[in-house]
C-alpha cells in the first residue's frame, strides 16, 4: 500500500515525498482512514511502530480543510496533543513541522523546565495545533495563556506512561476543560485497568487498533543474559564496551541516582557518556541526546521515563544495567535497537535480587534469553541459576512484523 491509496491530499503527500516516505506501516495502514473518517479511537502501539505520524497526518489534513477558505483567520486551538514527557513532545513537534510544512497550519510545544516565554508568545500569535505536557499546560491554561474551547480533536498519546508518571489526575483535568464535541484519539503501549477505564470516559464508540502486542519482541534483536554479582556490574560493562563493535549504547538503569553514578564511573573508565533523566534540566537533556544522536558521545545513561522520547536511528546496542521490575518495560526497553530492519544487539544483566524480574520476563516475551557463562565476573552466589524457559509463543493471530516508514529503495525507517 502506498500513501497516495489512503487518500492523502497533495500538500501531505508532498511533505512525505520530502521526507522519503513511500508505504504506511501497519498503524498508520489501519489509523488514517478511521481518523480521516472522524472515529474515535484506541491504538494499542508501541514505540517505533510509527504512531505519530498515524495521528499527525490526519489531523493535519483534517485541519488543512477546514482552514483552506479563512486565510487570514488568527489560527485559534484546534488540536491538542498531550504527551507525558519533553523529550516525546518535541519529537511530536518535529514530525507535525516535517508533515505539515505544506499546509499552512501552526504548531506550538509547551513544555516544564524551561521558560515560558517564549511559549507565551506562540500562543498570543495563534496556534492550530498545541503539543504539550500535563504541568505546563495547566499552569498556562490557569494564567489564561491556553483556552481549550475551540478543540475538535484530542491524542492523549503514551497513556500507559502517563499513568506510571502519576498524571493521570493531571489528565482528568484537562479533559475537565475540552469542549464535549470533540474526536478522541487514545495510543497506549499497554492497557492497564486504569487506563481502560479512562478511555471508557473519555471516547465515544471508539475503534480499536492494535499492532504488534507489546509481548512480542522484535526478531532481528540478539538477546544475551549476563549473571553477574551486583557490584560487579560496573566493572562488567566497561569490560563489554571495550568492544569496538559497540557503536553506541543506551544504557538503562533503575534510579536517577543510579544513573548519574554510573555515568560518572564509565567517564572515569574512559567511556564517554551522558546520563538523562528527569532531574536534569531541559538544556543538558537535549545536549546529551543530539550528543548521542550524532555520535560524539558513545553511551546516554537512561531511566525508563525519560528514555520513552527517545527514537535513534541505528542504534546498536540495549544494555540493561538493572533489569526492569515490570516486564514490559523490557520489551520496550530493547525494541529502541534493531530498527529500521538493521540487526540490534540487547545485552541484559541480572544479579541475585532480579532473578523474579528475569522469570516474569521469560513469560512474557514466551522465548528464552541466551545466557553468556564466558564472562570475567560470574555470579559466585551459590542459589541455582534459573534456566531461560518459556512457554511456547502462540501462532493464531500473530500480528506481522513492526514497521517504519519505508525509503526508497526497500529500506526501513
Amino acid at each position: 500500500m502506498s500513501f497516495e491509496s489512503l487518500h492523502l491530499i497533495p500538500p501531505i503527500l508532498k511533505a512525505l515525498k520530502t521526507e522519503g516516505y513511500t508505504e504506511p506501516t501497519p498503524i498508520q495502514e489501519q489509523a488514517i482512514p478511521l481518523i480521516l473518517g472522524r472515529r474515535d479511537l484506541i491504538g494499542c502501539a508501541q514505540t517505533g511502530t510509527g504512531k505519530t505520524a498515524a495521528f499527525a497526518i490526519p489531523i493535519l489534513q483534517l485541519l488543512h480543510g477546514e482552514a483552506a477558505g479563512d486565510a487570514k483567520r488568527k489560527p485559534v486551538i484546534k488540536s491538542l496533543i498531550l504527551t507525558p514527557t519533553r523529550e516525546l513532545a518535541i519529537q511530536i513537534g518535529e514530525s507535525f513541522a516535517a508533515y505539515g510544512r505544506h499546509t499552512g497550519l501552526r504548531h506550538t510545544v509547551i513544555f516544564g523546565g524551561v521558560s515560558q516565554n517564549s511559549q507565551t508568545d506562540a500562543l498570543k500569535a495563534g496556534v492550530d495545533i498545541l503539543i504539550a505536557t500535563p504541568g505546563r499546560l495547566l499552569d498556562l491554561m490557569n494564567q489564561k495563556f491556553v483556552n481549550l474551547h475551540h478543540i475538535k480533536l484530542f491524542v492523549l498519546d503514551e497513556a500507559d506512561r502517563m499513568l506510571d508518571m502519576g498524571f493521570i489526575h493531571d489528565v482528568k483535568k484537562v479533559v475537565a476543560q475540552l469542549p464535549s464535541r470533540r474526536q478522541t484519539l487514545l495510543f497506549s503501549a499497554t492497557m492497564p485497568r486504569e487506563i481502560a477505564e479512562l478511555a471508557q470516559t473519555i471516547l465515544i464508540d471508539p475503534v480499536q487498533v492494535a499492532v504488534t502486542p507489546v509481548s512480542s519482541t522484535v526478531d532481528a534483536i540478539d538477546q544475551s543474559l549476563y549473571f553477574v554479582d551486583k557490584q560487579n556490574k560496573k566493572s562488567l560493562l566497561v569490560h563489554l564496551l571495550k568492544d569496538p563493535a559497540i557503536l553506541s549504547a543506551l544504557v538503562f538503569t533503575r534510579t536517577k541516582h543510579g544513573a548519574d553514578k554510573l555515568t560518572r564511573y564509565l567517564n572515569k573508565s574512559g567511556v564517554q557518556a551522558e546520563a538523562i533523566h528527569g532531574d536534569k534540566s531541559q538544556t543538558s537533556r537535549q545536549r546529551a541526546l543530539n550528543n548521542f544522536k550524532s555520535r560524539q558521545t558513545r553511551v546516554l545513561v537512561a531511566t525508563d521515563i525519560a528514555a520513552r522520547g527517545i527514537d535513534v536511528e541505528e542504534l546498536s546496542h540495549v544494555i540493561n544495567f538493572d533489569l526492569p521490575n515490570v516486564p514490559e518495560t523490557y520489551v520496550h526497553r530493547i525494541g529502541r535497537t534493531g530498527r529500521a530492519g538493521l540487526s540490534g544487539v540487547a545485552l541484559s544483566f541480572c544479579d541475585q535480587e532480579e532473578k523474579e524480574y528475569l522469570k516474569d520476563i521469560h513469560k512474557l516475551i514466551a522465548q528464552p534469553i541466551r545466557v553468556v557463562e564466558d564472562h570475567p565476573f560470574p555470579m559466585t552466589m551459590a542459589d541455582p541459576i534459573p534456566q531461560a524457559s518459556a512457554p511456547k509463543r502462540p501462532t493464531a493471530g500473530k500480528p506481522g512484523p513492526v514497521g517504519y516508514f519505508r525509503r526508497r529503495g526497500g529500506k526501513q525507517f
